[in-house]
């Protein structure tokens, strides 16, 4: 079933895409690239699934642990690592 999903902010529509997640630690920044997401065309809106959401939080814990001052990750590679 192939359903068109409109976007809850604007009523635009959404579509399967990619995002970049960044996040300040105060120490350091992390920014992860090529997040999968659900994006409205219209406003930008991004959704990001709960089963992501748990990968990156794992991405931002291990940059906590190397107190890194910026790091950038790839979310497949990460993905890959965890497999």
């Amino acid at each position: 079933m192939n359903r068109t999903k409109y976007c809850a902010i604007c009523n635009g529509h959404i579509t399967d895409s990619t995002t970049t997640f960044t996040v300040d630690l105060e120490f350091g920044v992390v920014v992860v690239r090529h997040v999968p997401a659900l994006v409205c065309e219209q406003c930008g809106a991004e959704w990001i699934s709960d089963a992501d959401t748990i990968k990156l939080e794992k991405i931002v814990d291990k940059a906590k642990e190397k107190h890194a001052i910026v790091e950038v990750s790839e979310f497949d590679a990460f993905k890959k690592k965890a497999s």
